[in-house]
């Protein structure tokens, strides 16, 4: 039997930097669905197509081959044969794949890779529709959030650590404005599960916040 811990949770919650570190101790796979979203994302940058052209996004996702592997240093994604794992990390990308995930089509495309992770491995995994979508059955849900002003503060420590000179207010308008748009879209939005523990990292640093997951995956499942 494979067990699954599911975590979703709104931007600049820490999800990933997080699930990472959980996975590791608890000696399951990480699987950054995120990542997967914003492959796509990059693939329909590079060819210059928007958002709006459904018709020529789903041409474009025959072409499009999305992959992952795991590395000693954590999860590495392949864009038609190229690791693209660094490439997929900036704003325009992630602003375009908060867009490209709630169509359908790309949905779909993405569905069955994250399924078959979990079929074959514990997995941990995390996004916006996990424990609604993607792995209802997953024996433990856990929905992470911070308050957005939190949240901000965070990515802002991101931006400044890659040598990026930006302010404040701007990223944190550009959480609200990431909030507004994965909440509100129609299909598959960022809500938490019924049957999630919700767990609120604002006050909590990282490793209280990676003890505080491993105490609620351990009073779930076997470790």
């Amino acid at each position: 039997m494979k067990y699954a811990v599911a975590i979703d949770g709104p931007a600049g919650a820490g999800k990933s930097s997080v699930a990472k570190e959980v996975s590791k101790r608890i000696g399951f796979i990480y699987v950054d669905t995120g990542a997967l979203y914003r492959t796509v994302a990059l693939y329909l940058l590079n060819n210059n197509i928007e958002a709006s052209e459904t018709e020529k996004i789903a041409e474009a996702l025959k072409h499009i081959e999305v992959s992952m592997e795991h590395k000693e240093d954590g999860q590495h994604v392949f864009l038609c044969g190229e690791d693209v794992s660094h490439l997929i990390r900036t704003e325009p990308v992630s602003m375009m794949a908060s867009t490209t995930s709630a169509l359908p089509i790309v949905r779909s495309f993405l569905f069955d890779l994250q399924v078959e992770m979990a079929n074959k491995y514990n997995v941990l995994m995390d996004g916006r529709d996990i424990g609604t979508v993607v792995l209802p059955n997953a024996q433990v849900k856990i929905f992470l959030t911070a308050s957005a002003e939190e949240r901000a503060k965070r990515r802002l420590l991101e931006y400044q650590a890659k040598g990026q000179d930006v302010s404040f207010d701007f990223v944190l308008q550009e959480i609200i404005k990431r909030d507004n748009q994965d909440m509100n879209r129609a299909t598959a939005p960022l809500k938490k599960a019924d049957d999630a523990v919700l767990l609120d990292t604002t006050a909590l640093d990282f490793n209280e916040v990676c003890d505080k997951m491993i105490e609620i995956v351990s009073s779930k499942i076997p470790l």
